[in-house]
């Protein structure tokens, strides 16, 4: 996939321009999927923003972009419906729009649904992840991180990406995910992580990855 790992969305320019870059024509010509699982499991303080986030109420900007036109994919209902009914609706649609929440939460309906070995496949399709959405493509999250626990235990994820992600970084409303906390953060996570604000994205196409970003970033080498 091309994937468009953001911490706040297609907040700015440079990001917006990424994407169109990545999609290969302007958003307006473009079909999405909005996928808002990930908040369910943060319940009942994200009931609201839930509802916010699909009708493009929300400062981390994804189903208001002006797509040509934007469904909903809940995971949850999948395991419930025949393939036939919603895979080739995925194959089709040109980008995944994964919005954010309780990354284990997300990681878990990813897995149960069959989204998770649908993904690789899909060559053409761009992957925008906001938050959670971004951080679930990691082989592991970091125990900050963990909220809804998974049956198994521990804090791995899709590991479709060898590095992990540290989103929200300095944001006010976020008070535990100041610079200092990212570098806790990052001492633990057994792989290189990334640290972004949410003017800040990462895009991996063939795997290679850049950085776009009109704030601030850090790489944690390991």
């Amino acid at each position: 996939m091309k994937l468009l790992l953001t911490s706040g969305g297609v907040s700015n320019q440079s990001i917006r321009d990424t994407l169109v870059d990545l999609l290969g024509k302007p958003i307006a010509e473009s079909t999405a999927l909005c996928i808002p699982t990930g908040m369910y499991g943060m319940l009942p303080r994200t009931a609201v923003a839930t509802w916010q986030q699909i009708a493009g109420q929300t400062s981390t900007p994804l189903v208001e972009l002006g797509w040509k036109s934007v469904g909903m994919l809940e995971l949850t209902a999948l395991p419930s419906i025949d393939r036939e009914q919603w895979v080739p609706l995925v194959q089709e649609t040109d980008a995944l729009l994964v919005c954010g929440g309780d990354v284990l939460y997300l990681h878990h309906w990813m897995r149960e649904s069959g989204l998770a070995d649908l993904l690789p496949s899909l060559s053409e399709t761009v992957y925008v992840g906001l938050s959670a959405g971004s951080m679930v493509m990691a082989p592991h999250v970091g125990e900050e991180f963990v909220g809804w626990k998974p049956a198994a235990g521990g804090d791995s994820a899709l590991g479709l990406i060898d590095f992990s992600i540290f989103p929200h970084l300095d944001n006010p409303l976020c008070p535990d995910n100041t610079m200092a906390d990212a570098e806790t953060w990052a001492a633990r996570v057994p792989v290189p992580g990334y640290a972004l604000d949410d003017d800040t994205a990462l895009t991996v196409v063939d795997g290679a990855l850049e950085v776009v970003s009109e704030g601030h970033w850090k790489l944690f080498e390991r």
